[in-house]
This record gives C-alpha cells, sequence and structure tokens, in this order.
C-alpha cells in the first residue's frame, strides 16, 4: 500500500428536503452575497430555483444569478462568473446542478478569488490558484462526484482542450444531496452518470500499485452496488433507495475513498476529455463507456491477474485457473454488457466520431507529444490511436 494523505472536510446534507436547508446552512458560515449558479431551464420548471431563493431570502442573504451552464463547462461562461462575481462583491458561489455547473463554480471562485491571474493557466498546470472564494453545492445529477472532490473540468471553446487540474481550493463547503431531486433525470443522463460514478472508481482500481485490499473491497463493494441501483433506477426512476444509493456512491467514488494506497492516473477519462472537447455533443459518461472496455482490451495482458480479479468478485464470474484471460475477458465482457443494457454506447462509430480524428486527439491528448500517461501499460500517442480504433467497430 502506497503512503497516502486524506482529509475530506465537505459537509454533507444527505436525503429528502435538504434543499430547503441552504439558507441557513449558508448563514451559519457568515456568508452575506451569494452568486447562484445553475444550468438550463430544469432547475426553474420543478421549482427547485424558487425554493433556494426563498430559503436564501428567509435567512437574509443577497444573491445574484447566473445560469446557462451547458454540460462540458466552457470558459467563456466562467469568465463571465468571475466578472459578476467581482462586480457584486459576492462572498459565495451556490452551485444548483450536477458536475458541469459545480466545475464551473469552481473555476469562477478561483478566477474571482486571484483576479490578477487568467483562469485558464490554472487548467494548463502553468500557475496554481492561492486564494478562492468558496463554494457549496446542492446537487441534482448523481455523476461526476465533484460534490465532493478537488477536482474540476473545463472546456475552451476556443480551440477544443478540455482540462482538468485538482486544487484545495476546489472542495465544496458543503454539499446539500437529496435523491429525489434526481427522479426527473431521464434514461440517458441517468445511464451516463452510472458509467460516470463506476468509472472514477475502476481507473483507480486499475492503477498500477497493486497492493491495498481494503481499498479494494471499498472499490469492489461500491461497484456492485452501482450496478444494482443502476438497473433498477433504469427500470424505476422514482426508487428512492436506487437514486440514494447512485448519489452517495458518486460523492464516494471522486473523493478519494476508492483509490487509496495506490497509484493512478486516469487514462480513459484523459482519452474522453479529448472526445468531449472536440465534440461537445457528446456526454461525458456516453465517452467513458465506448471506450473502457476497448481500453480493457488493450492494457489487459499487462495485468491479467487483477482483471481477473475484478471479473470474479465483482461480475461473480467463475475462476478459471487453467485460463485467467479467459476470466478478465469474461469480466470486460460482462461490463460491456451492463453497458448496452442502460442503453449506454460501447463503440465511438454509435457517438459518430470520425476516424480521421483520432490521431488529432491523440496529439491533444500528449500535450502536443509532451507526455505519456502512465498506467498498468504507458500510453503514447500510438497507443492511444489504436485504443481509439479499437473503439470505432460496432460490438
Amino acid at each position: 500500500m502506497k503512503n497516502f494523505d486524506i482529509t475530506i472536510p465537505t459537509r454533507i446534507l444527505f436525503g429528502r428536503d435538504t434543499e430547503k436547508q441552504v439558507g441557513a446552512c449558508i448563514r451559519e458560515y457568515g456568508f452575506h452575497k451569494v452568486l447562484l449558479h445553475y444550468g438550463g431551464g430544469s432547475v426553474k420548471k420543478n421549482g427547485l430555483l424558487d425554493r433556494v431563493e426563498e430559503s436564501l431570502r428567509a435567512e437574509g442573504i443577497e444573491y445574484v444569478e447566473l445560469g446557462g451552464v451547458q454540460a462540458n463547462p466552457v470558459l467563456s461562461m466562467v469568465r463571465q462568473g468571475i466578472k459578476l462575481c467581482l462586480e457584486e462583491q459576492v462572498d459565495f458561489i451556490l452551485a444548483v446542478g450536477g458536475g458541469s455547473v459545480i466545475d464551473s463554480s469552481k473555476a469562477i471562485g478561483d478566477g474571482a478569488g486571484n483576479p490578477e491571474d487568467d483562469v485558464w493557466s490554472y487548467f494548463l498546470k502553468e500557475a496554481a490558484p492561492v486564494h478562492h472564494i468558496p463554494v457549496g453545492v446542492i446537487l441534482t445529477l448523481a455523476a461526476s462526484g465533484s460534490e465532493m472532490s478537488q477536482s474540476a473540468v473545463l472546456t475552451n471553446e476556443e480551440n477544443g482542450l478540455k482540462r482538468g487540474f485538482n486544487s484545495w481550493t476546489h472542495q465544496p463547503l458543503f454539499s446539500i444531496c437529496n435523491p429525489e431531486l434526481t427522479y426527473t433525470v431521464n434514461k440517458f443522463q441517468t445511464g451516463c452518470g452510472t458509467v460516470d460514478i463506476m468509472m472514477h472508481t475502476l481507473e483507480r482500481y486499475f492503477g498500477w500499485s497493486r497492493d491495498s485490499a481494503v481499498t479494494d473491497r471499498i472499490a469492489e463493494g461500491l461497484l456492485k452496488a452501482v450496478i444494482e441501483a443502476g438497473r433498477i433506477a433504469d427500470r424505476n426512476p422514482e426508487d428512492y433507495e436506487a437514486r440514494a444509493s447512485l448519489m452517495w456512491a458518486g460523492s464516494l467514488s471522486h473523493n478519494g475513498l476508492t483509490g487509496l494506497g495506490r497509484e493512478f492516473l486516469m487514462q480513459v477519462h484523459q482519452m474522453e476529455h479529448e472526445l468531449s472537447g472536440m465534440y461537445p455533443r457528446i456526454a461525458h459518461g456516453a465517452g467513458l463507456s465506448a471506450l473502457f472496455c476497448s481500453w480493457s482490451r488493450f492494457v489487459c495482458p499487462a495485468a491479467v491477474e487483477r482483471f481477473a480479479q475484478y471479473a470474479v468478485r465483482v461480475w461473480n464470474v467463475e475462476m478459471n485457473f487453467e485460463n485467467p484471460m479467459a476470466t478478465a475477458l469474461a469480466g470486460i465482457q460482462a461490463t460491456e454488457d451492463f453497458f448496452k443494457s442502460l442503453q449506454m454506447p460501447v463503440s465511438l462509430e454509435e457517438l459518430q466520431v470520425e476516424p480521421e480524428k483520432f490521431q488529432e486527439m491523440a496529439d491533444k491528448c500528449t500535450n502536443f507529444g509532451a507526455r505519456t500517461l502512465p498506467g498498468i501499460r504507458e500510453l503514447g500517442k500510438q497507443e492511444m490511436i489504436q485504443i481509439y480504433q479499437m473503439a470505432y467497430p460496432r460490438r
């Protein structure tokens, strides 16, 4: 087990009607003026925004609003939010939405806290934020885990680059998680969320440091719970326990818990960022489901025992001791079959990605030759192109 250092200070208010506590919660921390940041019209249509505003007014907290965050949040919106925060002297940012809104809020907090810097320089890792405006969350989509993580991902729409970085400034002060707020999430987005939650754990599980038995069991248990809950929520969107399991698993899958003591770099996430950076119409979870099993088949020969363990413990595949590779491949196939059962894509062809773009995506993913991606098998440009090609045929 590798050394690790973990602190997860985000306060979680979990359960029915918890969003009604947001005004009192913000007042408890002593903030006075809030940027209320959200995405499309759903929070207005379902009355959530009205309930949040009412809670803020009841506690005498001023607020300004900035809506319109899109899936795969963009730099231009962040710059708009930074300007608004500085003009209005905002001292707290409340993200009402899913991962895109939360990541946009985190980036705004970085930029407004350090107005002398260009916020994009943080995502290029040319600088790091020193100060920030704190962020709180009302979660409406179980997927990214951003409500309890130090991660943020942003797309610069001018050059199509999608980049992320981790920072202590990104740790939300609190997150309000009411599973009922996810009842209206459609079938496709529920599937995308289920995939994203699984991937945050799988990418840690298949890191290249192999001796972390307790972490393995935590990860395997979480994966089995998500698979079960994902199936139920797919059939019955208003099953509270299934939605609650997905929401809580989403938080736990990306707060560091499922990777403690292991080394990892999320290779599939890195490669997917080039997909949804180049094609903003592609949902992140859909891009992950289209790539993961091809990546797995590509790297599996370098970690057959690891993939076989996953197959046995998560998918209940019977171990073939004479041919462990057969067991490993059966686990990958079970994962693919599960994604298909949620009507998630398992090829880039389904996402209408042009093969002639693979080289450009690999160039961007290697930062134009400046890096490779370490892991079970190190990935350079040619390896990435091979994986993109493997992911193209419809299975």
